[in-house]
């Protein structure tokens, strides 16, 4: 297949799963813009494509190649392709052997190489970056100048769990998290660029320390005091790491948000050992009820793994006890997939297909009836919306509530207000108010 021999002028970032991939990808996009490469406009063929995977996809590496695959032109010709994030790095080389018309292959932890990597390609060398340098990949990312109303922060990358469905520990590498003084440097630059609220992210980012023992919520109350900065939230956490300090700080600091994502995975304490989730069923309630205790209006957000190997129907059941229990405010469900390299795939009892189907419909209805419950219950709150983009109709504005509500609504405003508004109707996803006050 033919590539191209000039450096590229357009680019395109595809990226799938979860919000640090979505970080990543802004920040490839914002290192291309620096070499002078701009974004391709809507609907026209970029010079360069990065497709920046995520593994927790089920049949991740196939669908990459599909993807590639859909780039070749009519013409026989491609642009450049760079397949970047945790595919990237799981299959490495095997990209390169089954793809040949991929011209770069980047981990999560090597991406800031890219400009090198291009002109590599430009010049006909193909190659392949899944190293975890020594040097930090922030320390050579370029400023960034200008965000929307919410940005995300990378806190802290990479697991030490090792959770056995779980492949983050072997493509995102050991827990690591960055040095205090940059957070809170990063975090004022994001703001002069346009952000009003932040959400600290890392695999399990209520693990980040600094080299002086300090935990998140430190961290938190140093961002809290940045002039301009309304809002901050955290993701994604994991209830062994939530401190007595940080479950305070949803008491004591106003800009925290009342909303907390803590998965679970599963109700039974059988199957969460299976998992290596090291927190059972009941400690998990109590972490819960600790939150609440500090934050009575929290939103409680999670993650479930339906059909893990071994899972009886009876242990589902305890699960579908557990999502009526907490009353969650929204939650993401999946049924479980094996993952080459990973202890669970090649556990005995591999449920059917087709039997976590049906579990994962009944789970989904009950999280959606708790989604709902949730939101009906808020109808007639007072609260401020931060408004991050237009409505479908004339007049309308689109934010988050403090609980991370998509809350549509009609009248005066601009992106980047925080709007009082008032809860007047509730569905599942969304709701509607009336504004009150800019």
């Amino acid at each position: 297949m033919s590539r191209p021999t000039s450096p590229p002028k357009t680019y395109r970032v595809k990226s799938f799963g979860c919000q640090m991939n979505v970080y990543d990808g802004e920040r490839m996009a914002e290192l291309l813009g620096e070499q002078g490469i701009t974004p391709a406009p809507e609907g026209e063929e970029a010079d360069l494509v990065v497709l920046n995977t995520c593994h927790i996809r089920e049949k991740a590496a196939e669908k990459v190649y599909s993807d590639i695959g859909r780039l070749r032109r009519e013409d026989g010709t491609s642009p450049l392709i760079a397949v970047a994030g945790c595919v990237a790095q799981a299959e490495g080389e095997e990209i390169m052997k089954r793809a040949p018309a991929v011209s770069m292959v980047v981990g999560p932890q090597a991406y800031h190489r890219l400009p090198g990597m291009i002109a590599e390609a430009v010049e006909g060398r193909r190659a392949v970056d899944t190293d975890m340098p020594a040097e930090t990949k922030f320390d050579t990312l370029p400023a960034r100048r200008k965000v929307g109303p919410s940005a995300f922060l990378t806190v802290q990358e990479g697991c030490d769990k090792f959770c056995t469905y779980c492949v983050v520990p072997y493509t995102r590498g050991a827990e690591v998290s960055r040095p205090f003084a940059d957070l809170v440097e990063e975090a004022k630059r994001l703001v002069d660029a346009g952000a009003r609220e932040l959400t600290l992210l890392g695999q399990n980012v209520n693990a980040w320390r600094d080299a002086d023992g300090r935990g998140l919520e430190r961290l938190i109350e140093a961002l809290a005091v940045i002039p301009g900065l309304a809002r901050i939230r955290y993701t994604t956490s994991h209830p062994n790491d939530m401190t007595d300090g940080l479950i305070a700080a949803h008491r004591d600091i106003p800009q925290l948000m009342p909303f907390l994502h803590l998965p679970v995975q599963a109700g039974n304490d059988r199957v969460l050992k299976a998992m290596n989730r090291s927190h059972t069923a009941a400690s998990y309630l109590h972490v819960l009820d600790q939150v609440r205790a500090a934050r009575p209006d929290i939103a409680l957000s999670g993650d479930f793994i339906v059909g893990f190997p071994g899972e009886t129907e009876a242990e589902f059941a305890d699960t579908l006890r557990l999502v009526e229990q907490v009353g969650y405010a929204q939650c993401f469900s999946f049924k479980y997939s094996a993952r080459p390299g990973t202890p669970a795939a090649t556990m005995e009892g591999q449920v059917p297909t087709a039997v976590m189907d049906e579990r994962l419909q009944r789970l989904q209805a009950a999280l959606q009836r708790s989604s709902l419950a949730f939101n009906q219950a808020t109808v007639g709150q007072r609260c401020a919306v931060l408004v991050e983009r237009t409505g479908r109709h004339p007049g309308q504005w689109l934010g988050k509530s403090p609980w991370l509500q998509s809350v549509h609504f009609t009248g005066e405003a601009a992106i980047g207000d925080l709007v009082e508004v008032e809860l007047t109707e509730a569905g599942p996803n969304s709701l509607s108010a009336r504004i009150i006050a800019a």
